[in-house]
């Protein structure tokens, strides 16, 4: 038997197991499959195979999908995680991705990354919570922080991307071309790449 067209089979697919949406984005979605259905409180999608969703200016790829919750409130992005949002010129991968459109918040797990373009700033954890609506992120476990001449590292930072701050914790350290800055915390301008130390303070600079 002739298989329908991968556009046709989207949207019978679509009309099967989506209800309208009550949130102001629009949501789109596509995959090479689909499974799943819509019994009152066990609402789930499962996309396989090239999935890919948009929701708010927000686009996400992996190689499985799934959508959960009345309305498809959580998404749950699994294996090779790739995520763009285009206003705000923020890209980002992770083994796995949880996303609240509702909240707003990203949940990244695995080897994640966090591209920052407008401030040039890119960010590596092994986990990162991102809240699109605040504007704020945090990162946990092996953090790498690279802009132009420096680099930062750390086991917890909290970056506040509106006012450009980043602050580390966790044995941070801040290399800034050939200077080197250590202390308990350590708090870092990216817009003025001022570094502001506390506590056991110590660090060297080359003339």
């Amino acid at each position: 038997m002739r298989q329908p067209h991968p556009a046709l089979l989207f949207l019978i697919l679509y009309s099967m197991f989506l209800p309208p949406c009550s949130f102001a984005d629009t949501f789109t979605f596509k995959a090479d499959r689909m499974s799943g259905g819509r019994a009152s409180g066990k609402e789930i999608t499962v996309l396989s195979g090239n999935a890919e969703v948009m929701s708010d200016n927000l686009l996400l790829r992996a190689d499985r999908i799934e959508l959960q919750g009345s309305n498809n409130q959580f998404i749950d992005c699994i294996g090779n995680v790739w995520g763009m949002e285009e206003e705000k010129e923020i890209m980002f991968q992770a083994d796995r991705l949880r996303y609240d459109r509702e909240l707003k918040i990203a949940r990244l797990e695995g080897n994640c990354t966090l591209e920052d373009k407008k401030n040039e700033v890119v960010a590596r954890g092994r986990f990162i919570e991102y809240d699109d609506q605040a504007e704020l992120a945090v990162f946990q476990i092996a953090v790498r922080l690279f802009k132009e001449n420096m680099v930062c590292r750390s086991e917890y930072a909290f970056y506040q991307r509106t006012e450009k701050l980043l602050d580390l914790s966790g044995f941070p350290v801040v290399y800034k071309k050939d200077d080197e800055f250590r202390a308990d915390r350590i708090q870092v301008d990216l817009e003025s790449d001022d570094v502001i130390m506390q506590g056991s303070v110590s660090g060297s600079i080359k003339n």
